[in-house]
């Protein structure tokens, strides 16, 4: 079995202060609370303002960590950001957030796996400190979804906010976070969730070239009800642990109804899940850590408990991760 040497050290989060409502959707598009509420569980989103992106977002939420838990990042030997709304094609999110941070010795890399970004930077956090090539890695997930919205799609305008989170990842042989991980990916439903760059064709078949985020929210939901309880079945087979031994199941937090499906394919109680999207929407590579927030708020999540994280969704990719939560 794998043996990590990481340990998740301290979190933080941000969400900007511009809430969009259900009742505010109503007036921009064909649409209401009520069935908002039935199909997603979504109440409201967060919205950065015109002049403010996912490096900004980045930034707020790793000086929450600081702050919260008394954390220098002076120290930092890398910063790995997990998004895919970056500020620009380069410099990367990653270098933006440390001049704003203002660490001088660090790697900085931006990883783009959409939904399942955060999972998979932890993925690649634990690896490189476990094999002793870094010594303290800041993780950050965090999206600007509203700046590729399209507000007249009443299907996918719906389901998508803002935030961030950040968490920083250390080497600590004696109490590591790290249990088991799996990844998984499926390139052939990449045309169910995209927003074009310099191509516009995948697999041969032509997109829609708006620049907008395009989701074909049937398949998806198909994909991740049908592939996620198989994964979070690997991911314990890999720790040698039971589904029984977790504590906590922390899923992306696309849509309500989607995170049901899964716990009842699963066998996992629906209450010991933890999730975002109620009032923050699908905030993309930021719904795992704002819902480890949440739980940490509300008094849920304590330290000695067993975690299980999952993000699924462009890609198609997906990564779980069985954690001891030491916070």
């Amino acid at each position: 079995m794998f043996k990590s040497k990481a340990r998740i050290t301290a979190i933080g989060s941000y969400v900007p202060e511009k809430r969009l409502t259900n009742k505010d959707l109503e007036k921009m598009v064909e649409t209401n609370d009520e069935w908002i509420v039935k199909r997603t569980g979504i109440k409201e989103r967060r919205i950065a303002h015109e002049e403010e992106f996912t490096s900004d977002i980045g930034y707020k939420a790793v000086k929450d960590l600081m702050e919260r838990y008394d954390k220098s990042v002076e120290d930092v030997d890398m910063i790995i950001v997990c998004t895919f709304t970056p500020d620009f094609n380069t410099p990367s999110v990653a270098s933006l957030v440390q001049a704003k941070l203002g660490i001088k010795n660090t790697g900085a890399i931006d990883l783009n796996a959409a939904c399942a970004g955060f999972t998979y930077g932890l993925h690649v956090a634990n690896g490189l400190v476990t094999s002793g090539l870094n010594k303290k890695i800041l993780v950050i997930g965090a999206d600007t979804l509203s700046k590729l919205m399209d507000y007249e799609d009443r299907a996918t305008c719906i389901l998508f906010g803002d935030g961030g989170g950040a968490v920083l990842v250390e080497y600590d042989e004696k109490q590591p976070s790290f249990l088991s991980s799996h990844l998984y990916s499926e390139g052939e439903g990449g045309k169910h969730l995209y927003s074009t760059n310099l191509s516009t064709r995948i697999n041969g078949e032509d997109l829609n070239d708006s620049g907008n985020l395009v989701q074909n929210g049937r398949e998806v939901y198909k994909w991740a009800v049908t592939t996620v309880p198989k994964g979070m079945q690997t991911v314990m087979k890999n720790a040698e642990y039971q589904l029984n031994d977790v504590d906590w199941f922390v899923p992306h937090s696309a849509n309500l109804r989607m995170i049901e499906s899964i716990c009842e394919r699963s066998g996992f109680p629906i209450e010991r899940t933890l999730y975002s999207l109620e009032g923050y929407g699908n905030t993309s590579s930021a719904t795992i850590p704002l819902s480890l927030e949440i739980g940490i708020k509300e008094g849920k999540l304590r330290g000695g408990e067993k975690v299980l994280l999952y993000g699924f969704g462009g890609g198609l990719a997906q990564a779980g991760l069985l954690i001891d939560w030491t916070l």
